[in-house]
């Protein structure tokens, strides 16, 4: 999640950021900061955060919060649940707190709070983490207010209304999973379908919704509710998308999801092999037409496909989910499965990211 223009500002200003600066005119080294985030190097933020502050090279309210947002993140992602709780302490006394107006020497003529929205996501996140499962959904559910609330004054220019309408999205995305999780699939239709009404964005916000709403049906049996739903999207994007590929895969993927169900394999494989036609990094697709060639006892076409894509597109295709399937084949497929997975741990140690859970490969 980026920091840098994250901040809860809502002022009438035409450009709350000079986006002719660069990061680092924005924030001390925040290029690097963002580099290492994109690498998954969340060790080298934590080494790089404790250093700036250790030196005193922070000189501005803003940049500690940025900072303090970037540490929060890498503990986060590195699983120490319980010192990111202690980085967001200061929460706990209001973000509100952190306002430009002051700071009137540091932002001349600029109000609103300076606080990242990623330090009020990860807030209302983090209990969860810690088994506070209803402290975690209070939490979405009191940000989902605050944001309704940002949304509906009227002296909001629309750039920032935008920006607040995709934080309404992303938390409200962040509480169907906490519900989905606890198979409570009333409670996230009725979430999901408020959402699709609220869409603002267009055709390609319509479709995505709509397929999570078919996906969601599916989970709980909804059969005919999931095609339905997929039809829906397949007619919105014939109808105005025929020229975006990840909207088509989306069509693709879901079709052949159906198919799946009804343990028609190799025509989801058909379907998959549409995507990887267009897009060949579609790791979604890549990684279930595995699973289809798998339960179509096809082992060695299965390891093939999920190696290649480890080989061609190691940051798309390296994740947990990802290796699991892969180790899980080897397993069924070969004797020395336990040397041939210890081989494919020593690669991932060499090429993933710091976060990467390398349990998943059962040795």
């Amino acid at each position: 999640m980026s920091t840098s223009q994250s901040s809860d500002q809502t002022t009438n200003e035409p450009n709350n950021i000079d986006l002719h600066k660069t990061y680092n005119d924005l924030c001390y080294d925040l290029s690097a900061l963002q580099d290492l985030a994109c690498r998954g190097l969340w060790r080298s933020i934590l080494d790089k955060v404790s250093q700036a502050r250790s030196q005193s090279l922070l000189s501005k309210p803003h940049e500690h919060l940025i900072y303090l947002a970037y540490n929060a993140i890498a503990l986060t992602k590195l699983k120490r649940f319980s010192e990111a709780v202690s980085e967001l302490d200061l929460v706990e006394k209001g973000l509100d707190i952190y306002r430009y107006e002051t700071y009137p020497h540091h932002y001349p003529n600029r109000n609103g709070s300076m606080a990242p929205f990623v330090l009020r996501w990860l807030h209302a996140e983090l209990p969860s983490k810690l088994g506070k499962r209803q402290e975690a959904l209070d939490r979405f559910y009191t940000l989902l207010d605050f944001i309704r609330e940002k949304i509906s004054r009227e002296d909001l220019v629309d750039s920032s209304r935008e920006i607040w309408r995709k934080r309404e999205c992303l938390v409200i995305n962040s509480i169907i999973s906490h519900h989905l999780s606890y198979k409570e699939y009333g409670v996230c239709l009725d979430l999901i379908k408020d959402l699709i009404h609220r869409e603002s964005d267009g055709t390609v916000g319509k479709a995505v919704l709509t397929s999570k709403l078919g996906y969601i049906q599916m989970q709980f049996g909804d059969l005919e509710g999931a095609k339905g739903s997929f039809g829906m999207v397949e007619n919105i994007v014939i109808k105005d998308l025929m020229e975006d590929t990840a909207m088509l895969n989306l069509v693709n993927r879901n079709k052949a999801l159906l198919f799946m169900v009804d343990k028609d394999y190799g025509s989801a494989v058909r379907e998959y092999e549409k995507c990887i036609e267009r897009d060949n990094s579609d790791v979604v697709a890549i990684n279930n037409k595995a699973l289809c060639l798998m339960y179509m006892k096809d082992l060695v076409d299965s390891i093939k496909v999920m190696e290649t894509a480890l080989e061609r597109i190691p940051t798309r295709a390296l994740n947990e989910a990802f290796v699991v399937n892969l180790c899980s084949m080897y397993e069924l497929a070969y004797v020395n499965h336990s040397d041939i997975k210890k081989t494919l741990s020593s690669w991932i140690a060499r090429v993933a990211p710091d976060d990467f859970d390398t349990s998943c490969t059962r040795i």
